[in-house]
């Protein structure tokens, strides 16, 4: 069972998730709070695995609010604002809930959480295939897995972890993106984001800030705007 805590200044926005949260079979709440000051109080003394998060509060924001947390649990932003993304790309958020949440939309967000967890509990590593390598090898407990370049489609860092997403599955790695940045070849993969590395063929099309790979909206970040510039336009 996962515990949880949910941060959020509206009444009925907090009602309405405690409800979900209720209704749910894997996870409890362990505390509700109106504002991020209570619930960083909470978190000083009590673990949990999940928090629920809003952004804009009085005092402190939610992001200003994650940020100061060293160790923060798994993090899912709530909003009624669209525009937030990117910062909770930036800060490793791992969903982010628009408002109003329907039910069917919090159990896919749980899905993800429980399926993050499950896979960074196999405590996968990679090894390397040698000097020119067209694939790598994913140790999970005593399996190695062997994992082709040409199946992965993007990478994401979360945390201390790298999801690696191909076609044959998502595989959760020890190491931060940088990590994985040298170990993906960069004549296949391209950095386009503190959190996201892709796999340049694997690219449909681009689209401003934003990056359309497979089915999922990668977003571009301002560092890494002019490498993105010189894939597109080769020089």
């Amino acid at each position: 069972m996962m515990k949880c805590v949910l941060i959020d200044d509206e009444p009925l926005a907090r009602e309405i998730l405690e409800g979900y949260i209720a209704r749910h079979e894997t996870i409890e709440l362990a505390g509700s709070f109106s504002n991020a000051l209570e619930g960083a109080e909470f978190l000083k003394h009590c673990a949990v695995d999940v928090l629920f998060l809003d952004i804009e509060m009085p005092e402190i924001s939610g992001i200003d609010f994650l940020r100061s947390l060293s160790q923060p649990p798994i993090t899912v932003f709530t909003t009624a604002f669209r525009d937030y993304a990117f910062e909770g790309y930036e800060l490793g958020v791992i969903d982010f809930l628009l408002k109003p949440i329907s039910y069917d939309r919090f159990r896919k967000a749980i899905d993800k959480i429980k399926e993050f967890l499950s896979l960074e509990k196999d405590d996968a590593n990679l090894e390397t295939s040698g000097d020119i390598p067209t694939f790598i090898f994913v140790k999970s407990g005593v399996q190695k897995i062997k994992l082709f370049f040409a199946d992965v489609t993007y990478i994401q860092g979360l945390k201390d972890y790298a999801i690696i997403h191909a076609s044959t599955g998502r595989i959760v790695i020890k190491g931060s993106i940088k990590s994985m940045q040298e170990l993906f070849p960069e004549t296949l993969f391209i950095r386009v984001h503190k959190s996201f590395i892709v796999a340049k063929d694997k690219i449909r099309r681009v689209e401003k800030n934003r990056i359309i790979i497979a089915d999922q909206q990668i977003p571009v970040g301002r560092n890494y705007k002019a490498v993105m510039d010189k894939l597109i336009t080769g020089h």
